[in-house]
C-alpha cells in the first residue's frame, strides 16, 4: 500500500484557492460566451418608467447595427444613429419616423422618449435591457419578428377609426362586429358592423379604390349605426392608402380619415 504524503495546511489552502479561482474564471468565460451581442434584431417587450410598466405592441422592435438603428415603435417606423461604448452603453441619436395615427400612441410616445441619448446596456441570454439615466428601462428579447399578414384572404376586424391625428377605438357595443376580407382579385365582402356588404375594388401599388357597396338593408341605430355610416363613407373615398405592420392594417383616405384593423392569425 503506497504511503500517504502529508500536505502542509498552508499549501493545501493555496491549492484550493487556486482551483476555485480557475473554476470561477472558466465559469465567467462560459457565461460571457452565451451573452448576446447588443447588435442584432430585438423584440421590445416592455417599458418601465415613472413607476409604471407599459407592455409593448407585438410589432415593437429595434434592429441594431454598428452605426444605425431601425425599428418600429409599435406602429410607426423609425431610424436612428447609434454609437456603442464597447458593450456597456450606446448613445442613440433619433433620425426619421413615420407619422401614422395608431391605437397604442401612449406606448409609442414613451418608447420614442426613452430611446435616445446615452443608454446603459444590461445583457443576458436572449435578452437585452437598455437603461436611461433616470432608471427607466426598455426590455427586449430575441423573439423573431411578427411576419406581415397578407392583404388578401385575411379577415380584418376594425378596431379603431382615425380622424387626422386622433385614433378612437370603436365603442364597446360595436367592437368586433365590423370585419372584411379581400380576395386576390380584390373582391371585398364582410360586415359594416350591422349590415353585410360586398364590393369590387381596384388596386395600384399601396392604394385601393372601392366600387359602390352592395349592402343588406337592416336598420342600424346607436353606436353601431354611427360606425357603419363612417365606414361606408370611408370606403367611398378615392383612393385609400393601405399599409400592414405585422397583423395591423391601416386604410387612410386623402383627407386623413381612416381605420385600423387587426388581421386574424394563422390559427384563428
Amino acid at each position: 500500500m503506497p504511503a500517504l504524503r502529508r500536505v502542509p495546511p498552508g499549501l493545501a489552502l493555496a491549492s484550493a484557492l487556486a482551483l476555485a479561482l480557475t473554476a470561477c474564471s472558466g465559469a465567467g468565460k462560459g457565461e460571457s460566451g452565451t451573452l448576446p451581442d447588443p447588435k442584432g434584431s430585438w423584440a421590445v417587450e416592455s417599458l418601465t418608467t415613472g413607476g409604471r410598466t407599459l407592455h409593448a405592441p407585438e410589432n415593437a422592435r429595434v434592429d441594431l447595427t454598428e452605426k444605425d438603428a431601425t425599428g418600429n415603435y409599435g406602429c410607426n417606423g423609425f431610424t436612428a444613429a447609434v454609437a456603442f461604448s464597447g458593450t456597456s452603453a450606446v448613445t442613440v441619436t433619433p433620425g426619421t419616423t413615420s407619422v401614422r395615427s395608431c391605437p397604442a400612441m401612449e406606448f409609442e410616445k414613451e418608447f420614442s422618449r426613452l430611446f435616445k441619448g446615452r443608454l446603459a446596456i444590461d445583457r443576458g441570454p436572449d435578452r437585452l435591457t437598455l437603461k436611461t439615466s433616470d432608471g427607466s428601462t426598455i426590455a427586449m428579447s430575441t423573439k423573431p419578428p411578427v411576419p406581415n399578414a397578407p392583404l388578401h384572404d385575411t379577415w380584418w376586424t376594425v378596431e379603431s377609426l382615425v380622424t387626422g391625428d386622433t385614433v378612437a377605438p370603436l365603442p364597446a357595443e360595436a367592437a368586433g362586429k365590423a370585419r372584411f376580407r379581400l380576395t386576390a382579385g380584390l373582391a371585398a365582402s364582410g360586415s359594416l358592423g350591422c349590415n353585410r356588404f360586398s364590393a369590387q375594388a381596384t388596386g395600384d401599388g399601396a392604394q385601393l379604390t372601392f366600387g359602390p357597396l352592395t349592402t343588406t338593408r337592416m336598420a342600424c341605430e346607436g353606436a353601431v349605426g354611427e360606425v357603419e355610416r363612417k365606414l361606408t363613407e370611408l370606403f367611398a373615398a378615392d383612393p385609400l392608402t393601405w399599409d400592414i405592420e405585422g397583423r395591423t392594417l391601416t386604410l387612410t383616405a386623402p383627407d386623413g380619415r381612416g381605420l385600423v384593423a387587426q388581421g386574424a392569425s394563422a390559427t384563428e
